[in-house]
């Protein structure tokens, strides 16, 4: 297996107020706001600032946890049993606008993601939302 992660597609960034972090992003770094929404008790936006993997602020995160990288694979299930053969355990299961996904943890304590794009229609329907 050469790259089991797969791409890195979306860098979580834990914030403690994703409006005012965002204003940052925005008036200070320059960047272009792609969605900012509220739901299920949380805030989460998108912004770019450059070329990459996306930058999303998420209030859910909670302020001093490390960032988490979550990178895109073409299926979900063998990239897991692939990397569980390996030694290395899942922290958890969530869902994302684009699909399902596992969150991992390395013995440094940084964290990993990965998901499987079973929604590709996600980036349409958050484009451009503003919720805050």
């Amino acid at each position: 297996m050469g790259e089991p992660l797969g791409e890195l597609d979306f860098v979580y960034l834990p914030s403690s107020d994703v409006a005012r972090d965002l204003g940052f992003y925005t008036d200070v770094l320059g960047g272009e706001v792609l969605f900012a929404i509220e739901a299920f008790g949380t805030r989460v936006a998108e912004v770019r600032v450059a070329e990459g993997p996306r930058l999303l602020l998420a209030e859910h995160l909670g302020p001093g946890e490390q960032p988490l990288l979550v990178h895109r694979v073409d299926d979900l299930e063998a990239t897991l049993a692939e990397l569980e053969s390996r030694g290395l355990e899942v922290e958890e299961r969530f869902g994302i606008p684009h699909g399902p996904g596992a969150a991992l943890r390395a013995p440094g304590g940084q964290r990993l993601a990965i998901y499987e794009l079973t929604r590709p229609g996600a980036d349409e329907r958050l484009a451009g939302r503003r919720d805050f």
